[in-house]
């Protein structure tokens, strides 16, 4: 019978759950461990491993099983924790949970996950320092804006326009590097000169898609659209209808397209045309610049899909 195994992912260590065997035990999240477990995972023969992300945890354990030849599946915590609720599952311990992902994968069966290349690996981490920086750089500036007349103390300042200095040169740096990483590999430099040839798409959006979207271009648009979080979903329920709403999906992804709207909003011919549109037709704005983002990601789908640049004949078809 075919075995299916969950793993839970801290920290210090890993649960794992046989959901046939029902057979659960742990052991140390390092080198040594991780090397034992795969050994170990190779004599059962599974038919999936399934392990949730969390953070980035789980990059060593999917590496791990991966150079293993094992077959193994990343999930998203939040379907596991519904499967689990769907289940009856409301208790919560590292051993339950493993227990609970080794069901959902015996269930479920979600796609396998493959490892990452090293450029893919150094790009999203870099982004996601990138993210934090700036979170930092903007709450550092509204601390700033918020010191006035007797609040403004000459040291605060000090301390604040030395941080706020640091921060800009440190993602001034991060910059470089990405471009750096981009520039080395063909695919990826062709890739990001591509998605930038985009009205309002500028440095942080093209990479931003490369790293946290790599199905772009490989996708039809609605299946894109869903992945970035983009697909208005219907909440309709008996005789009540429900305006349709956008839920889930990448929030790196939706973040970066909305600013790239916002920009192209004042470069972008066909988002200016579709916007206006909508706002004269009664949509409120929100609703009208969440188009605007779901437009220009089936354009850059189809740019990405066709390895052709921005063209505005193109783009109206």
């Amino acid at each position: 019978m075919a075995e299916y195994v969950g793993i839970d992912v801290s920290k210090e260590h890993l649960d794992i759950a046989l959901h046939e065997a029902k057979r659960v035990w742990r052991c140390s999240h390092d080198d040594d461990g991780l090397q034992a477990l795969a050994k170990e995972l190779a004599s059962i023969g599974p038919e999936l491993i399934v392990l949730e992300a969390t953070g980035g945890f789980e990059i060593t354990v999917l590496a791990a099983l991966t150079v293993a030849r094992l077959p193994v599946a990343v999930v998203n915590p939040r379907n596991v924790r519904d499967f689990a609720k769907a289940s009856g599952r409301l208790a919560k311990t590292d051993k339950l949970d493993a227990r609970c992902i080794a069901h959902f994968a015996a269930a479920m069966q979600p796609s396998r996950t493959e490892m990452p290349d090293e450029t893919t690996l150094a790009l999203e981490q870099l982004l996601a320092r990138r993210r934090q920086l700036m979170q930092e750089l903007v709450a550092e500036k509204n601390r700033r804006s918020t010191l006035l007349g007797p609040r403004r103390t000459q040291r605060v300042l000090d301390s604040l326009d030395g941080h706020i200095d640091w921060l800009t040169k440190e993602i001034a740096d991060i910059d470089d590097d990405l471009r750096g990483h981009i520039e080395r590999s063909d695919t990826w430099r062709a890739k990001d000169q591509l998605l930038r040839t985009v009205p309002g798409v500028g440095l942080g959006t093209a990479r931003t898609l490369l790293v946290e979207l790599p199905e772009l271009g490989t996708l039809d648009r609605k299946t894109i659209a869903s992945l970035a979080g983009l697909a208005p979903f219907n909440d309709d329920s008996g005789g009540k209808e429900r305006r349709r709403s956008i839920r889930g999906g990448r929030a790196p992804v939706r973040s970066m397209l909305y600013m790239a709207c916002v920009s192209g909003l004042r470069c972008n011919p066909v988002l200016q045309s579709l916007y206006e549109r909508l706002v004269a037709a009664g949509k409120p704005a929100k609703l009208a610049l969440t188009a605007c983002m779901r437009k220009l990601l089936t354009i850059l789908n189809a740019m990405v899909k066709a390895g052709r640049p921005w063209s505005f004949t193109a783009a109206t078809s």
